[in-house]
C-alpha cells in the first residue's frame, strides 16, 4: 500500500502534467492524466460547458496555446486531499485572458492516478 506522501506525490504528478498539456497545447500529455471516459462541466461567463474528453482535446487541437500566443504560465495548484483511492484538487488556471479555477476528482484505478472529471469556471477579478 502506497503511503500518503507517495499518493501525494503521484497525484501533483498528474496535476503537471495537465498543466503541462495544456499550457503546450500537447494533447498526448494531456490526454495521458485523464481517464478516457472523463467528462469535463463548468461554465464560462456564466455560459454552461459540457465536453466529453475526446470533445475538450478536439478544442485544445484547434486553438493557439498559451505558449504560442507568449504567455505567462502562472497555472497552481491551490490544495489537494486525498481518501484512499479518490483525490481533489483545486487549481488556478489562469490564461487566454481568463482566470479559470478547476475542480479536478481525480481515481487511482490500477495504480494509477487520473482525472475522471474536470469542473471549470471564470472568475472576473
Amino acid at each position: 500500500m502506497n503511503t500518503y506522501r507517495d499518493n501525494a506525490k503521484a497525484v501533483a504528478a498528474v496535476l503537471s502534467t495537465y498543466f503541462d498539456g495544456i499550457f503546450f497545447g500537447d494533447l498526448a500529455r494531456l490526454r495521458s492524466a485523464f481517464h478516457p471516459q472523463a467528462l469535463v462541466a463548468g461554465d464560462i461567463n456564466g455560459q454552461p460547458y459540457f465536453k466529453t474528453l475526446d470533445q475538450y482535446l478536439e478544442g485544445v487541437k484547434l486553438r493557439k496555446s498559451p505558449h504560442e500566443l507568449n504567455e505567462t504560465f502562472g497555472m497552481k495548484v491551490l490544495a489537494i486531499e486525498i481518501i484512499n483511492s479518490i483525490a481533489f484538487a483545486k487549481v488556478h488556471v489562469p490564461m487566454f485572458e481568463f482566470n479559470y479555477y478547476d475542480l479536478l476528482s481525480l481515481n487511482k484505478i490500477d495504480g494509477k492516478w487520473v482525472i475522471v472529471n474536470k469542473l471549470l469556471t471564470h472568475v472576473n477579478v
